[in-house]
């Protein structure tokens, strides 16, 4: 059977790395789907694992030859899903997680109509400001640009299938696991099991 392609998207802010990060050590069938990007690595992030940093180039050369799923500008860098591990990936029956931004998230919608997209918000638009704030590694004018942003990703969340609000990582991480299991227990997915016995 083909794994299932789940997006995960959501505002810089809102906590999604450290909720996805949590599911991934939750669900050991569950594969993640590393971005390139041409932005700079931060400290602790490692190529190939992480994203795979690369040269503005390099990305363009990945457009020119459509190796990528999807791929978007943000905050003046690019970043992009490479098609070919992912297809693998779900020809081979693993499910495939993407954390990706919103402009990303609805490419992906649009070619692969089967993808199941996750939005993730803050309790409050203010939380975002606050963690955004928080971090001390972003300058205030990005940090402006990012709220800005944010604000016109919440207008797209009617666009995804699932909301998960992160007031809290482990309940955020629960609903996600709930959504993965739900989306296996559909009727479509599972009508191979109807059968009488002869």
């Amino acid at each position: 059977m083909r794994g299932k392609l789940i997006v995960i998207s959501g505002p810089s802010g809102v906590g999604k790395s450290t909720v996805v990060k949590a599911v991934m050590a939750q669900c050991e069938t569950l594969q993640f789907s590393v971005s390139a990007t041409t932005r700079p690595m931060r400290p602790g992030e490692v190529d190939g694992k992480n994203y795979y940093f690369v040269s503005r180039d390099t990305f363009q050369r990945l457009i020119d030859k459509d190796q990528l799923l999807e791929y978007a500008q943000y905050v003046g860098n690019y970043y992009g899903t490479p098609v070919e591990p992912l297809d693998e990936a779900l020809a081979a029956g693993r499910d495939v997680l993407l954390d990706i931004e919103v402009q990303g998230a609805l490419r992906v919608k649009s070619r692969r109509p089967d993808a199941i997209l996750i939005f993730m918000l803050a309790p409050s638009f203010r939380d975002i400001e606050t963690r955004l704030n928080g971090r001390g590694d972003t300058a205030p004018e990005l940090i402006r640009e990012r709220l800005e942003r944010a604000r016109w990703e919440y207008t797209q969340a009617v666009n995804y299938d699932y909301l998960v609000v992160n007031d809290n990582v482990d309940k955020a991480v629960s609903e996600i696991l709930a959504i993965l299991k739900a989306e296996k227990c559909k009727a479509r997915e599972r009508l191979h099991l109807l059968k009488e016995d002869n």
